[in-house]
């Protein structure tokens, strides 16, 4: 374990054990990543490449702004990811003779086989993230996350959100005998345009 991975785990046991759970999170996703840039490294594949071949191994033939948005990330990034995979040989850009407009991104054959070689790494790294932990303890973290994720996005989609929630709203809870909160989220209601 190197240095800088015992000083985050010392952070997150020792200094400060109640911190908001969004820096948790950024550093558990920060560890997921750098794990497998190290295993896609071994096979020469920048890990910026890694999300864009997910993608098209699901749905090949994409416009560089479909894989934009379903990546997540700005359009010259995009661009940029997708001259270097073409310069790879991972990928082939197209304009279909009907559309001008828009490039479309296909997979090569070397794009395609890569499938075989990188998702076995994905497995390892996430098997190795979860070692030592319960099944239903990875059920409800799970479970957590994707609600989050839900409100999260629910909220980005009003106009005008809270700027603050109460605080007891989001400290974790204590020792107690009560059940957990299983409500659903709260509902709020979109700002008039």
């Amino acid at each position: 374990m190197s240095n800088d991975t015992q000083s985050i785990i010392r952070h997150w046991r020792e200094a400060v054990p109640n911190d908001r759970l969004a820096h948790l999170i950024r550093d558990a996703s920060r560890a997921f990543q750098k794990a497998l840039q190290v295993r896609l490294a071994k096979h020469g594949v920048p890990f910026g490449h890694w999300t864009f071949l997910r993608i098209l191994w699901e749905s090949d033939g994409l416009t560089q702004k479909e894989l934009s948005e379903r990546a997540g990330v700005m359009e010259p990034t995009t661009f940029s990811a997708m001259k270097a995979m073409e310069a790879q040989g991972y990928i082939v850009r197209k304009q279909l003779p009907t559309n001008k407009k828009n490039v479309y991104v296909y997979l090569s054959g070397e794009g395609r086989a890569l499938k075989k070689k990188l998702v076995p790494l994905a497995e390892d790294t996430n098997n190795v993230s979860i070692e030592g932990i319960a099944a239903e303890e990875i059920r409800i973290a799970r479970k957590v996350l994707l609600a989050m994720i839900e409100n999260l996005a629910a909220d980005e989609l009003l106009q005008d959100p809270p700027t603050r929630r109460k605080a007891a709203a989001s400290k974790p809870a204590g020792p107690s005998k009560k059940p957990a909160n299983t409500a659903a989220p709260v509902k709020r209601k979109k700002a008039a345009a």
